[in-house]
């Protein structure tokens, strides 16, 4: 039935009073329109889910050459390290504008983006193989990091961050049951998610197995095991972490070659999984440099 010509007014009149305003995907063909309740909503939308914030964060993103769309800095913070930012994306020809505290508040989702977000492309996830070639055209025995469901972002961007110093070639997640690539891991990690390559599979025991194939030896950390500093962790070698409560599941750890533990003298028996693996990372990284020495003298 043909809508009655008053009744028309009167919604088009609602909709412009409401701010409504419908938006089409494919304007030639009339298809596929979306309605978007205001613009401050659609671009939250927008930006919410590809975000680096704060000043470390962003630098490391445009040093790495990330693709960065746009460029968000807050009026009034155009200096130190802000200046920096802003001529590198002015090098980079990246949109770069200047807007309110309030509405970098508005979409930031770690609520401390010390005056400046970058909405960039997603986080890439690379295969388990890029991450071996990548050990490979170094010239480097592979280094690697499997969590086994590490739901904290905080816990997450720490290894990451730890991963990136120890020189860790790659870290492996799990598609379910832990954290992915987020603003907050940007933020936790310092930027070191940029230079540390994450890949996302559907089985962490068969990711194991596979690696066992590749030549690599499989450390698991957890409170009872022989005490990690006095262990071979020398050559390729992948080292599994366990949640943050539950440690390594029953079935991961039957699938390690070994399990190392760090000795503890205090009444609290366990460190969280970030420190736990930071203080293991680094023994490897040590016995790497210590072996690298030995060759160097013969």
């Amino acid at each position: 039935m043909p809508q009655d010509p008053k009744n028309k007014k009167r919604n088009k009149a609602k909709n412009k009073k409401s701010g409504t305003k419908y938006r089409s995907h494919d304007e030639r063909s009339g298809r596929g329109f979306t309605m978007l309740k205001n613009d401050k909503a659609s671009e939250e939308n927008l930006y919410n889910d590809n975000l680096i914030e704060g000043r470390n964060p962003v630098l490391e993103a445009l040093k790495s050459d990330r693709l960065i769309d746009v460029l968000f800095i807050q009026k009034g913070q155009i200096e130190g390290s802000i200046r920096q930012i802003i001529g590198m994306a002015r090098d980079k020809n990246i949109l770069i504008k200047e807007v309110d505290k309030a509405k970098l508040d508005r979409i930031s989702v770690t609520k401390s983006h010390q005056g400046v977000i970058a909405s960039a492309a997603s986080y890439k996830y690379y295969d388990i193989d890029e991450i071996l070639q990548m050990a490979e055209d170094k010239g480097e025995d592979p280094f690697i990091v499997l969590l086994d469901e590490i739901t904290d972002p905080q816990n997450l961007g720490s290894i990451i961050r730890s991963c990136n110093g120890a020189g860790v070639h790659g870290v492996i997640i799990p598609k379910r049951r832990s954290a992915s690539l987020t603003p907050i891991i940007g933020k936790t990690s310092a930027g070191a998610v940029e230079y540390v390559p994450v890949a996302k599979v559907n089985n962490i025991n068969q990711s194991i197995k596979y690696l066992k194939e590749k030549g690599l030896w499989i450390a698991g950390a957890h409170m009872e095991g022989d005490t990690y500093y006095e262990k071979d962790l020398k050559g390729p070698i992948a080292l599994v972490i366990g949640s943050e409560g539950k440690g390594l599941s029953r079935l991961v750890k039957e699938n390690c070659d070994f399990i190392v533990s760090i000795p503890m003298s205090g009444e609290i028996t366990s460190l969280n999984a970030a420190v736990s693996g930071a203080i293991i990372l680094f023994e490897i990284k040590k016995q790497r440099l210590q072996k690298e020495e030995v060759k160097g003298i013969h």
